[in-house]
């Protein structure tokens, strides 16, 4: 088991930034392939960035490509996601998502471990 746990979400108006933090229990965090995800009202849950184990690589969705960072600090137990230049489109709940892969996955059903989510609210 990997419970994750998010925090940082809240009400931003365009334009703004927000840094989620998702908090990782348990061992051998450094073998987990990292991942945010986000769901808005009424739509599917979706990719929107992932990070490897080490944290050299990263992969985002287009939609938030050049505005929204993934990092991670292993010796913490710690993946963030910063977001910058946010709008209103940005609003969803957002996950974070464990997977026990050396590879970067995009796949919802790829990921094992799964967060309660945060919700992120971008005001026009």
């Amino acid at each position: 088991q990997v419970p994750l746990v998010e925090s940082g979400g809240g009400l931003v108006q365009a334009g703004g930034s927000l840094r989620l933090s998702c908090a990782a229990a348990g061992r051998s965090f450094s073998s987990f392939a990292m991942g945010w995800f986000r769901q808005a009202p009424g739509k599917e849950r979706e990719f929107v960035g992932c990070i490897n184990g080490s944290g050299v690589s990263r992969k985002y969705a287009d939609s938030v490509k050049g505005r929204f960072t993934i990092s991670r600090e292993n010796a913490k137990n710690l993946v963030y996601l910063q977001m910058n230049s946010l709008k209103p489109e940005d609003t969803a709940v957002y996950y974070c998502a464990a997977a026990p892969s050396w590879a970067m996955p995009t796949m919802l059903a790829e990921y094992t471990y799964w967060g309660q989510g945060t919700q992120v609210t971008v005001s026009s």
